[in-house]
């Protein structure tokens, strides 16, 4: 019988990934037609390895808990038919995820425009995930590339200079004649929308709201548009704040059959964040681009951080990329990540 030890079950190369009872037998040290749970963790370091070969730790009790998720009758065995879910929903997209590059708002405004981020209290260029961005493109092979627009109506409820137009909320901490830029305030209505008001930015058709002229932009590639209720502000390219209108980003996701997507653009800390997070509950593996991004507060672009790694996204940076796309980089949170979506379809 093969040894564990010289085998990796998800090698491109090997007949293994071909060959799901291969990749059983070969950790089924005991010969009785299952995976008990030392047999799964042996399978599991094959399976999360670093490009250079390398072994992620895992903790036991995440092991133990994606173990659970595929012994879906609870007997303490991955029986034959539990790891045939398991080899084609979770191991197999491991080792061959289809990946999406979302390129979140790269654009005039927020770049050297009214919105020009080096105004902001971080003082981050917007220029910079430019290049980064541009090298992925040409050196990644994709498999498929989305850009987001804000795509605002001229009477769009986040500019400063329109807050005359609605009636504030008796709860708003600031009043309509000391409003600044930045400041929350609370519109009225049924229910109550708290706001935060930004300079007048992205206006739809404008030179403001195209994309930056040193971008590349592919072939193919589909363009989301967000912000285009008057009413309702719209950081995620997913969803608008209040959850009223779907982008129908995560529809074309599901229908090119995308596990992971990588997120990156401007800003940062708003709606780069926000679409990371509505990735991560969409179910996508999600991956979110440190020298990509760039953002407006330096505190909220580490609780940015801090909230996607809690919630079993992963950060990267754009070198590392080329290895995760392929499969040669097989990190655990996404793993876990992955099972606990399984966990809602067994």
């Amino acid at each position: 019988m093969s040894s564990t030890k010289s085998i990796d079950p998800t090698h491109t190369s090997s007949v293994l990934l071909d060959d799901m009872d291969a990749c059983l037998v070969a950790f089924d040290k005991n010969c009785d037609g299952s995976l008990n749970y030392q047999e799964f963790k042996e399978l599991s370091k094959a399976l999360f390895k670093d490009p250079t070969g390398q072994t992620y730790p895992v903790k036991d009790q995440i092991l133990k808990e994606i173990f659970e998720i595929f012994d879906k009758n609870g007997d303490g065995q991955i029986d034959r038919n539990e790891f045939c879910f398991c080899w084609y929903n979770w191991i197999k997209t491991i080792v061959k995820p289809i990946s999406a590059l979302l390129v979140i708002d790269v654009q005039n405004d927020f770049i050297c425009g009214t919105l020009d981020i080096r105004n902001c209290s971080a003082k981050h260029n917007g220029e910079d995930v430019v290049g980064p961005i541009n090298d992925l493109l040409d050196s990644v092979d994709f498999d498929a590339v989305f850009y987001s627009y804000d795509w605002h109506p001229e009477d769009h409820v986040s500019f400063i200079d329109n807050i005359h137009l609605r009636k504030l909320h008796e709860s708003t901490p600031v009043k309509s004649e000391e409003a600044k830029v930045y400041d929350t305030v609370v519109f009225d209505g049924d229910p109550p929308r708290s706001q935060k008001l930004w300079p007048r930015h992205c206006v739809q058709n404008t030179w403001g709201s195209e994309l930056y002229k040193d971008l590349k932009v592919v072939d193919n590639a589909v363009k989301i548009y967000k912000g285009t209720n008057p009413e309702v502000d719209s950081y995620s390219a997913f969803w608008d704040n209040s959850k009223l209108t779907d982008t129908k980003m995560e529809a074309q996701l599901k229908s090119r059959n995308i596990t992971d997507v990588y997120v990156c653009g401007i800003a940062y800390d708003v709606c780069v964040g926000a679409t990371a997070a509505d990735a991560i509950v969409s179910g996508f593996r999600t991956i979110l681009l440190d020298d990509c991004c760039r953002g407006v507060d330096l505190l909220d672009i580490e609780k940015t951080k801090e909230n996607i790694v809690k919630n079993h996204g992963i950060m990267a940076t754009s070198e590392e990329v080329p290895d995760l796309i392929k499969g040669n980089d097989r990190r655990p949170e996404l793993g876990y990540k992955l099972a606990l979506n399984l966990s809602k379809r067994i």
